[in-house]
């Protein structure tokens, strides 16, 4: 139990006792104390004036009094400030805390609550590299995962392909028009960056095709569709769905090409999935579901056919679920596969990794799943993000300006390599080591930067910012864990991990350690609760920084006594783990030297 749990359940106890009121613990509400007080938590008494008919200042007293008299081990005293009553904890209690947590390789988890998540995120497109936008969706989904695998649930992670559809043709026409037969292999280009090469031609002899009719007289909204070259990517998706062999064999093969890439991608980042969704196996789902819905009154249908839903009541809009000739849109095959899912997990909960520009959508799948009785409806979930942009703007994946992830993470590995170099500590390296150490680095200086920001805000990446070994970075968190494994390393005799600690007085910036440890817990359970890994991010980084604060002000080896060293080891042996357990859900390394 939380230091914050054990103060709400005294303070509700206390109530019943003094006032013979009885309150929940949830009713109570525990902040830690403002720098600028005495103190170590806050309980908030406004809530209980009028209920108790008391003043804040009897209410403080006699609620402090009660706690500090019957909770000796807990408090040692408390102060009021208007209608805050502010609680110090004892030494004793955090002694007793570092003693019993500082060797617990599962400190800060939670058991199996057998209630199951799955997390969906990357979402690609096969005719185009992923890119720093997909960075920032994949780290989002990956920790996300991981930070609710250790806060207790089942957690499965997934990928929905998005490999079919007109955006693939354009590539596949392209490569038909002017590949002359070339491949990933015989260009040496990486497949996905070589089918995208063939989007961004696309798009090019598109413009070159629109701009010639136009300039022979044709209105350009005309142009648009009789470009021959954009006829005849209409043309090949028409000829895939009819499944013509030679249509769908380069379909294949150019697909297989993409996916050999993302691999690369994939595995340089650290993304992993259990199970793959493809859109080409997906995008007929819901059909069934549309006519029951219309059996149901779900949905109606317009006289040319199409079949909508009516969502006005609902705050929405009127919504199309089935086009007039029997074809199925977006949101269709979306109900088709959230029920597809549902029934192969028997998931609690589905979270969706996609950006803002799909919360409308998301909200109008929720609700017709709920209309529909659908078992998956309640569980579906949007974890939205705002796109990332470069101090340079915006980017624009058919004019070719988008950011490539492999560019990026290459940019970052080498930015790494130039700072550590001029720091000059790494002489002992080998080249082996090197490379790893600047592989970590950069990664975890990319991965760091684009969690540390609320997934809601949308945000400008700057490179040279996030690789700052003195700032609110990746490395800097990497530095600190490095340094003190440093310090750990100098303690040859390991008999200090056995010895007891004594609850002599702890240092104002021992306490503020000890305390920030204590809370490694509750953070991650915020974290899970509301699906954001930045909050674990600011976490881990404020950790770093009170420990850099504490070792700058206190000596570890040559501490003022053998009590003050076995003590500030322990703190220092938490602290790492601490550190390197948070980072790990970012998906972060951590190295143990640099």
């Amino acid at each position: 139990m939380s230091v914050v749990e054990q103060i709400k359940q005294v303070t509700a106890e206390a109530i019943k006792q003094v006032y013979n009121v009885e309150v929940t613990e949830n009713d109570i509400q525990v902040n830690a104390t403002k720098p600028e007080f005495e103190g170590d938590y806050t309980v908030v008494l406004f809530g209980f004036i009028k209920q108790l008919k008391k003043s804040p200042e009897v209410l403080g007293n006699d609620i402090g009094n009660y706690l500090v008299q019957q909770n000796s081990t807990l408090f040692t005293s408390f102060n009021i400030i208007k209608g805050f009553l502010n609680l110090t904890i004892t030494d004793a209690y955090w002694v007793n805390f570092l003693q019993a947590n500082y060797g617990n390789t599962l400190f800060g988890k939670k058991e199996p609550n057998g209630q199951k998540v799955m997390v969906e995120y990357s979402s690609p497109n096969t005719n185009k590299p992923l890119h720093l936008g997909h960075l920032r969706n994949n780290f989002l989904g990956w920790s996300t995962a991981a930070i609710l695998k250790a806060n207790g649930y089942d957690i499965i992670k997934t990928c929905i392909v998005n490999d079919r559809g007109i955006h693939i043709c354009k590539s596949m026409i392209a490569w038909q028009l002017f590949a002359n037969g070339a491949t990933p292999e015989s260009t040496g280009i990486k497949g996905d960056h070589f089918v995208g090469d063939y989007y961004v031609k696309f798009n090019d002899e598109y413009n070159k095709q629109v701009a010639q009719l136009v300039d022979n007289g044709m209105p350009r909204e005309i142009a648009e569709k009789e470009a021959a070259i954009m006829k005849g990517a209409q043309e090949m998706l028409l000829e895939w769905e009819a499944g013509k062999p030679e249509v769908v064999e380069l379909w294949k093969t150019m697909n297989s090409w993409v996916y050999a890439g993302f691999d690369i991608t994939y595995k340089k980042i650290g993304s992993d999935f259990d199970r793959v969704y493809y859109e080409s196996e997906t995008y007929l789902l819901g059909k069934g579901l549309v006519e029951d819905g219309l059996k149901k009154g779900v949905f109606y249908k317009k006289d040319d056919g199409s079949v909508w839903i009516d969502l006005t009541a609902d705050g929405l809009d009127e919504k199309l679920v089935m086009r007039r000739d029997g074809t199925s849109v977006y949101i269709t095959q979306d109900i088709g596969l959230a029920v597809n899912k549902y029934e192969e997990y028997k998931y609690d909960q589905s979270i969706y990794v996609v950006g803002d520009e799909q919360i409308y959508h998301f909200k109008v799948l929720k609700f017709i799943c709920q209309k529909l009785g659908l078992p998956s409806a309640d569980g579906i979930y949007h974890l939205s993000y705002g796109m990332v942009e470069l101090p340079g703007g915006k980017m624009k994946s058919r004019e070719g300006t988008v950011v490539d992830a492999d560019d990026m993470i290459a940019e970052m590995i080498s930015i790494a390599q130039q700072k550590t170099e001029e720091l000059g500590k790494v002489k002992d390296f080998t080249a082996d080591e090197l490379n790893e150490l600047y592989n970590t680095l950069g990664l975890g200086a990319l991965k760091f930067f684009l969690l540390r920001v609320d997934p809601k805000k949308r945000m400008v990446f700057n490179p040279e910012e996030s690789i700052d070994f003195h700032g609110f970075t990746g490395p800097f968190i990497q530095y600190t864990h490095a340094r003190i494994k440093s310090i750990l390393r100098k303690q040859a005799d390991n008999t200090w991990k056995e010895a007891g600690v004594s609850s002599s007085h702890l240092l104002p910036l021992e306490k503020m350690l000890a305390t920030q440890l204590e809370q490694f817990s509750t953070i991650i359970n915020e974290a899970a609760n509301e699906h954001d890994p930045s909050k674990l991010a600011i976490y881990i980084f404020n950790l770093a920084k009170i420990f850099s604060s504490f070792y700058t002000e206190h000596s570890i080896m040559s501490a003022e006594s053998e009590e003050k060293k076995m003590l500030r080891l322990k703190l220092a042996q938490l602290t790492s783990h601490t550190i390197k357990t948070g980072m790990e859900l970012l998906g972060i390394q951590v190295p143990e030297r640099m």
